[in-house]
């Protein structure tokens, strides 16, 4: 295969490069990436849609080392849209990419971009996150059936307050939990909620919960990330490839398949790798979908 192809998507003109290059170490190459980002388009699109977006590059594969790429690059194709963010810690704005459409996420894919971090926000309003998440992160031995285990704790806290919540896979080690808000609400506000939340967690089981980042007190507990919920930060979107030692994907899950993970003690059967996250979805829909409709207060 040449080492450059050019190919037309939506209408628009794009180079691919070094399609036969593995990027994990199982052999996925990156022809393989770019057709797992073009076919779960429909699913993780709305997702991206219109959210600042930090590429996690990977040029040599995931056994190669990455780097971060908040500014989107100045050989940009024109049609890929930016926002400028206000960066306190550089002091000047920061245009990062905004992934709108399907040529435009194929772009990305060619970059080697194998895992693609969104903010809580979108661009026209940053100041405002549209909804607030928990990173469930476990400290070995523990696995995310540990995490699972405190996501249902969580779970009952929030369906006390009348909060619905989403699970999903982090595609690595742990589980996520979302609260959609898509109301008027601050950072402040989310932030200070999920740490209340996470204290509460770790008062009630301390034999497994941590809310402290200190990595001495993680081992065998489940640390859960409030601090995830701030301007500056991102988290991995929800159907995005993880660079592992093959290609996971951030994973939404049915409630079902959370309480069936603590049930069964299996860590494997949360793992899902691009092939099967495309099944899924052509199964179950966008089970995340919720998360970018739902009207919901925490104030």
């Amino acid at each position: 295969m040449a080492a450059k192809i050019e190919v037309q998507v939506e209408g628009r003109r794009l180079q691919l490069s070094n399609l036969d290059k593995p990027l994990y170490p199982n052999g996925f190459r990156k022809a393989q990436v770019i057709d797992y980002y073009t076919r779960i388009a429909p699913a993780i699109l709305p997702h991206l849609r219109g959210r600042p977006l930090t590429l996690k590059r990977y040029p040599d594969g995931v056994d190669s080392g990455y780097f971060y790429e908040k500014n989107c690059p100045k050989h940009r194709p024109a049609f890929v849209q930016t926002v400028a963010v206000y960066s306190h810690g550089n002091q000047r704005d920061v245009n990062y990419c905004v992934v709108d459409d399907l040529p435009s996420l194929v772009w990305a894919a060619n970059l080697a971009s194998l895992e693609l971090h969104t903010s809580l926000s979108r661009g026209d309003d940053v100041a405002r996150p549209t909804m607030l998440v928990l990173d469930l992160d476990p400290g070995p031995p523990a696995t995310i059936v540990e995490c699972c285990r405190v996501a249902l704790w969580a779970r009952e806290i929030l369906d006390e307050l009348k909060l619905v919540s989403l699970p999903k896979t982090s595609g690595s080690k742990g589980l996520q939990l979302y609260i959609p808000l898509n109301t008027a609400v601050s950072y402040d506000v989310t932030k200070t909620f999920a740490r209340t939340l996470a204290r509460q967690l770790e008062h009630a089981h301390g034999d497994l919960v941590v809310s402290s980042m200190k990595k001495e007190l993680r081992r065998g507990k489940v640390l859960v990330d409030w601090s995830q919920n701030d301007d500056h930060k991102t988290t991995v979107c929800a159907y995005s490839l993880r660079a592992n030692q093959r290609p996971t994907v951030s994973t939404p899950l049915h409630w079902e398949e959370v309480e069936r993970g603590v049930a069964k003690t299996d860590p494997s059967l949360l793992v899902f790798d691009a092939d099967a996250v495309i099944r899924r979805v052509e199964e179950k829909s966008d089970l995340f979908e919720p998360v970018l409709r739902l009207k919901q207060s925490i104030s």
